[in-house]
């Protein structure tokens, strides 16, 4: 078959049988060019769709490789469609696709690596694709996809190509100009010197941070020589501070985002919401709706690791999988939320649990009624830098921003927040209300005295507490205890959910915890003002009431 037969046989878009598509409003798709956000349909550039229609033909004249349907003409869902038309018009450098496990997104950029190798609709000499993963044996997975779409070409077709799978592997293609396919793992080394016309960086989330981020920088920074273009692609990441999730949250002119994630906070099997991260699951692609339900509540069941795993890699949400020292999951932190209808009054004696932050971090209290149950907490920043700046620094985007306009972060003082004032302030909110007492860090002793005194609290009981083994101990379990038994009601709070994600423990040998931070930048002081705060209620209602004597007449 000649060169220009093959073409026009490629050119041919395939019959597509007719499926049940996802509803596409509760999805983010968007493209940023030259600094502006616009549909990708709408740019301006000249033959904006012909690549994306040439890309879109070229994919259905393959087969599935594997699977159930392996040997069947390959028939793309409309959310490829979608991220295809996205991410490979002119202007677009670098497209970007999170949705969760099984939904074929590594077989999808592996496809349109085989096209882009056989200069299907780029024709410049020597092309060069990476395919880039965190290591050799992950990468291999895009690898063999690309290897098994190969073998669904015809004999005359697979003859051209070359095919290595020794120390390196690689797949070459000599005719039309020549292309070279390679793997390359993010293990540290160096790449620079390459000149990639596409690199598609597999399952970006799972990444190293300082290797990812090495290789990354490399890899985009090679691709403007030959006007190349990057496909990011990736489960959702467990935190926002994580590189893949700023390419979602704060994506750089130039680049397409498509996230496939539902709203935070419904049940794991919530149907509606597994559909949205998972729309293959209604065409036909990866596992069934039925399949995923059942998977749900068998997480939620086990609980712990198994859910915190299935919301990240099967819902597609931005839930940590770290189980082994987490102060508690995000599924058992939620079962303490309620609707603000629901809410307890404002009942019985109410205990003040304070994290005084230092010069550059938050400040943070936490009121907590045992006799209802209720819990509320706010926090507070200096005014420099903003909360925006303070957000990006910090790894968390906007985050900082909307818990202000929730009403749970204020900002107080220039650039420190002034401890007399701001306890002051954090009495205020409770509208009369003197606090049973207050719980504090006794190695902040002596501020927490200058402020008492300022805050004219100086009669205000105050209970000492450590963060170490012996004290931190005691109250975390507490504090899990009254979590679990339904002694703790609060409103869903952006504040506490991104306080107690950040909160892990560290357990000494006889498996005593102690409050530490996840990451460095994050912020955990709303979390261990409430642990002081819920400990000290539980340690009161634990108390048995002394009863006065009789008086006995003689």
């Amino acid at each position: 078959m000649t060169e220009a037969a093959l073409k026009r046989k490629r050119g041919r878009p395939r019959k597509q049988e007719a499926c049940q598509v996802v509803p596409m409003e509760a999805l983010r798709g968007e493209v940023t060019a030259h600094g502006g956000r616009a549909d990708p349909f709408s740019l301006p550039q000249k033959n904006s769709g012909n690549i994306a229609e040439t890309v879109i033909a070229f994919l259905e004249t393959l087969r599935v490789p594997e699977g159930p349907k392996a040997g069947e003409p390959l028939v793309l869902a409309e959310y490829q469609r979608r991220f295809v038309r996205g991410a490979m018009v002119p202007g677009v450098m670098v497209g970007c696709l999170s949705i969760g496990r099984g939904n074929a997104k590594t077989a999808l950029s592996a496809g349109i690596g085989l096209g882009s190798l056989m200069g299907v609709w780029d024709n410049q000499p020597k092309r060069e694709i990476i395919l880039a993963a965190r290591n050799r044996d992950q990468a291999r997975t895009a690898f063999q996809f690309v290897i098994g779409f190969i073998e669904g070409l015809s004999e005359a077709e697979q003859e051209l190509f070359i095919i290595r799978r020794g120390a390196k592997l690689e797949v070459e293609y000599p005719a039309n100009g020549g292309g070279l396919l390679r793997v390359i793992p993010a293990d540290g080394k160096s790449i620079l010197g390459g000149a990639p016309t596409l690199a598609i960086l597999d399952e970006r989330a799972a990444w190293e941070q300082a290797k990812g981020d090495t290789l990354e920088n490399a890899i985009l920074s090679g691709l403007g020589k030959r006007d190349g273009r990057a496909l990011i692609i990736s489960t959702s990441a467990p935190d926002d501070a994580n590189t893949f999730s700023r390419w979602l949250d704060e994506p750089p002119p130039g680049t397409y985002v498509q996230e496939h994630r539902p709203p935070f906070g419904l049940p794991a099997d919530d149907l509606e919401s597994l559909l949205i991260a998972n729309p293959g699951a209604a065409e036909g692609i990866g596992a069934s709706a039925e399949w995923l339900v059942a998977q749900a509540r068998r997480a939620i069941a086990r609980g712990g690791s198994a859910l915190s795993s299935f919301r990240n890699l099967n819902r597609n949400e931005r839930v940590s999988t770290e189980d082994r020292s987490v102060v508690v999951t995000v599924d058992e932190w939620m079962s303490g939320e309620v609707d603000p209808e629901d809410l307890p009054e404002r009942a019985g004696p109410c205990i003040l649990g304070i994290d005084l932050g230092g010069s550059r971090s938050m400040s943070a209290a936490a009121y907590y009624w045992p006799e209802t149950g209720r819990l509320e907490a706010v926090g507070s920043f200096p005014a420099r830098p903003g909360l925006a700046d303070r957000g990006a620094s910090d790894g968390v985007g906007n985050r900082y921003v909307e818990m202000n306009e929730r009403g749970e972060l204020s900002t107080l003082g220039e650039n420190t927040v002034p401890t007399g004032p701001w306890l002051a302030e954090v009495v205020r909110r409770l509208e009369g209300i003197t606090p049973a007492c207050i719980c504090g860090d006794r190695f902040r002793h002596a501020e927490f005295t200058e402020a008492m005194a300022k805050a004219g609290l100086g009669r205000v009981p105050f209970i000492w507490r450590g963060f170490g083994w012996k004290d931190g101990a005691e109250d975390i379990e507490r504090f899990r205890r009254a979590l679990f038994d339904g002694e703790v009601k609060t409103v869903p709070s952006l504040l506490l959910r991104s306080a107690f994600a950040d909160a892990i423990t560290l357990v000494d040998p006889a498996g005593n915890h102690k409050l530490a931070k996840a990451r460095s930048l994050g912020r955990i002081d709303a979390a261990a003002a409430s642990i002081l705060a819920i400990a000290e209620g539980v340690r009161r209602t634990a108390r048995p009431v002394s009863k006065a004597r009789q008086p006995v007449w003689a």
